[in-house]
């Protein structure tokens, strides 16, 4: 069966074709209502968004088939992630399409306050030729501050380099080799406001960043400086702004985006010197058709081959890593589900260790399938995608380590979990595509995973084997595999059994009964 994707928001007929050409159903329904959109969206595997369609709680709840929402775009304020990635839904966007285009409208934003060119248009559409009014200043030489050097600060210092102006930047995330390589001086946000004649923003709104010009930054910037923001409403003090432009201490400010939008009205309309523009960052036809095409292409990949990119909840998989990590994924979330059920207490903490070939490949989904399996028997709705957030919400440590050589198996993964009773290893191999279990509590072993195994702890006496058979053939449970670990012999001892039926709870008592048993559970996989 085709997967389904609902495109709620306009999209170019370009995109469309893609998913149909890729074998993706693709159903345009754009300007649903919110009831509309409840009582189709549990029809569809992937949802297709702009900024129209709101996919909240109430949406992610009906959508029981839904395992992607793809952002045409990069802001996600529509969509619901915590929801989402409990749900285990991908939520992915489209950050490089539109932005060169944003970058460009920065400039643009720049140019348009150093000549003052909205009043002047309108001065002189209105017939008042006023050339002694207009004054402007030179861009040339002038140093311009960046607050956030990511993708689309990086276009804006690679332009303004172009204008032969110095560019500073404070972003807690730049390094000092890409500072270099963007051609910017990585400063502290004092120093930038102490340096800067322009200050432009280019960082998402968080609780680290909202408000990050507030009034006290505003009042330690240059006299007349210029402030331009076409990341995100919320970043400046739009009352300290309007004070600050009015008192003559900023020299102009050039809003895309305000604290609510769409913005009717605002503290800043008519203020000295203050352009504004109705979000326009990512208006042009080419950025619109970009990020249509990227999202369609991204949602395609994941319904049908698993990579995932730009994931906001997930870590990346490209479509020539999902093939080479398929088979790494199935050990990972069988070697989880097999610890998983093995926990009884408060779990505290998951190590995942990866030896050999599998360490040179992207780990993050091998660890987050691990987890899905780990806290699969505690929590059954759960996935690669909603796991690692449970994991965080739920105070359980989880760690990575990798080593280029495993001294017996090409490839190994060694799962440890801790739990208020202590810590227990159990580790696990692909061979010829298949994942197979080779380590139970340190006792070496070899066995493949069936549907439905029973999992035996017992001191290594003579008569244990028969007995267990004796056992399972009574209650006409049929062996399927059979495989034993030990220390040494009398020692602690495993037997891992596959089994073509569950074990139910009056013939593990039984089998818990047998002389010098310690454990026994019944293991479905």
């Amino acid at each position: 069966m085709s997967p389904r994707v609902l495109i709620a928001d306009a999209l170019s007929p370009a995109a469309v074709e893609i998913f149909r050409h890729r074998g993706v159903e693709a159903d345009v329904k754009v300007g649903l209502t919110k009831a509309e959109l409840l009582a189709v969206i549990g029809d569809y595997d992937g949802l297709a968004v702009r900024s129209a369609t709101k996919a909240d709680k109430e949406v992610i709840a009906a959508a029981k088939r839904l395992k992607v929402i793809g952002r045409a775009g990069i802001g996600v304020d529509n969509v619901d992630i915590p929801a989402a990635t409990a749900a285990g839904m991908v939520v992915m966007n489209t950050p490089f399409g539109n932005s060169i285009t944003t970058a460009e409208h920065a400039i643009a934003m720049m140019f348009a306050l150093a000549r003052q060119l909205p009043a002047a248009d309108v001065s002189t559409q209105a017939g008042k030729w006023e050339k002694n009014r207009f004054m402007g200043v030179e861009l040339y030489a002038k140093t311009l501050g960046l607050i956030g050097a990511g993708n689309i600060g990086s276009i804006v210092a690679d332009r303004a380099n172009g204008l032969k102006m110095k560019v500073i930047a404070y972003d807690p995330f730049l390094s000092p080799d890409r500072a270099v390589e963007i051609g910017v001086e990585k400063v502290e946000l004092a120093d930038l406001l102490a340096r800067a004649d322009v200050i432009s923003l280019h960082t998402p709104l968080t609780d680290k960043t909202r408000n990050i010009l507030s009034a006290d930054a505003l009042a330690a910037t240059k006299k007349g400086v210029m402030i331009i923001n076409c990341a995100r409403g919320g970043l400046v003090d739009e009352v300290a702004l309007r004070a600050g432009l009015e008192g003559g201490h900023i020299g102009g400010a050039a809003f895309d985006v305000f604290v609510e939008e769409p913005a009717k009205s605002n503290g800043l309309f008519g203020a000295p010197n203050f352009i504004a523009t109705p979000h326009l960052g990512a208006s042009t036809g080419e950025a619109q058709e970009n990020v249509a095409l990227q999202v369609a292409e991204q949602m395609s990949d994941y319904l049908l081959t698993g990579a995932v990119s730009n994931a906001l909840n997930s870590p990346s998989i490209t479509a020539d890593e999902a093939p080479k990590l398929r088979p790494y994924v199935s050990l990972a979330e069988a070697l989880g589900a097999f610890a998983g059920q093995m926990v009884d207490v408060g779990l505290k903490g998951v190590d995942i260790a990866f030896e050999g070939d599998v360490a040179a490949l992207n780990v993050k989904p091998l660890t987050a399938a691990a987890l899905a399996g780990v806290l699969r028997p505690m929590l059954a709705e759960i996935n690669m995608v909603s796991a690692p957030a449970v994991a965080r919400e739920r105070g359980i440590t989880v760690s990575e380590s990798r080593q280029e050589n495993s001294p017996v198996y090409e490839n190994l993964m060694r799962i440890t979990v801790q739990t208020e009773m202590g810590r227990r290893a159990y580790a696990g191999t692909v061979v010829a595509g298949a994942p197979r279990i080779v380590e139970v509590k340190g006792m070496e072993l070899d066995a493949g995973f069936s549907a439905n195994m029973l999992y035996v702890n017992n001191l290594d006496k003579p008569g244990f084997i028969g007995a267990l058979g004796v056992l399972l053939g009574d209650a006409g449970v049929n062996i399927a595999t059979f495989n034993l670990g030990r220390v040494t012999a009398g020692d602690d001892a495993i037997a891992l059994v596959g089994v073509d039926q569950t074990p139910d709870d009056a013939l593990i008592s039984r089998i818990r009964a047998l002389p010098h048993v310690k454990e026994v559970r019944a293991l479905k996989f």
